[in-house]
């Protein structure tokens, strides 16, 4: 989930504190394999956030968005032209949407935070390249995610690799410090100046969520519920999101489920 209501100071977690927040990470990462055999026409995003609350509270979590500043639900489901925070509701899916799925976890008091895309039955050759360059948009920003580097490198080399397809990036929103808060610093902007912002240091947990559009990069809210953020041209948009820590090595993805990155051989 990505806002920019960050305050406090940058905090470094201890390795109990790791593994809390990578056993809620793991959590949420397990949610979105759950939900993804529902994902067909004809379901409705309402249904698709009953199967995500269902499993996180049979598995002794909370979801983190349901109350938060006033959010309806538990999950944040955002269709074709949606940037983030679709309400889940009555729309039912239908061929050739786009759909992303977010979720977040609170398990034992840590925060766990990701999402995916999932493709609607049969989706136009566009929209598939705008989903395969978000991923390997999120992939370049996991790259970047190593200790001594600045923090603006992720959202630069994010922004340089969407813009060569001639897409835009979404500054509105950002990725942002996750673990014993749902947002804590460093705020994770995916358009950056490079060599900007704070050095990462190993035990630093953050979320990167880059949100791609097909057109313009500006969005709009729908003035309804004052959370749907839609592009403003009605374009299709994008999103990938981890959960990320930084270690003395390599980055270490907490919510990946599905052994698409490698363990770190030590965090500190």
């Amino acid at each position: 989930m990505a806002f920019r209501d960050t305050k406090s100071k940058i905090i470094i977690k201890t390795i109990e504190q790791i593994e809390g927040i990578r056993l809620s990470s793991q959590l949420a990462g397990e949610t979105l394999k759950v939900v993804a055999p529902y994902v067909k026409p004809g379901v409705t995003t309402d249904f698709l956030n009953k199967i995500c609350a269902d499993f996180m509270r049979d598995n002794h979590a909370k979801p983190a968005t349901l109350g938060y500043h006033g959010y309806p639900k538990e999950s944040c489901i955002s269709v074709n032209d949606v940037i983030c925070h679709g309400i889940p509701g009555k729309y039912e899916l239908r061929d050739g949407d786009i759909v992303n799925i977010d979720v977040t976890t609170i398990l034992n008091g840590f925060f766990g935070d990701t999402s995916s895309m999932f493709m609607v039955g049969q989706v136009t050759d566009h929209a598939k390249k705008l989903v395969e360059v978000t991923k390997q948009c999120l992939n370049i920003g996991i790259a970047q995610s190593f200790s001594g580097n600045f923090v603006g490198n992720i959202g630069y080399e994010i922004n340089k690799y969407a813009t060569q397809f001639g897409y835009s990036v979404v500054y509105e929103f950002c990725g942002h410090g996750v673990g014993l808060k749902f947002h804590e610093e460093p705020e994770i902007c995916h358009v950056s100046d490079k060599n900007s912002g704070p050095i990462l240091a190993p035990g630093m947990v953050f979320t990167i969520e880059p949100m791609i559009n097909a057109g313009k990069a500006r969005c709009k809210v729908d003035k309804h519920d004052g959370w749907t953020a839609r592009t403003i041209d009605g374009k299709l948009s994008a999103q990938f999101e981890h959960t990320i820590c930084v270690t003395t090595t390599k980055p270490y993805v907490l919510t990946d489920v599905n052994n698409e990155f490698e363990i770190p051989s030590k965090l500190f």
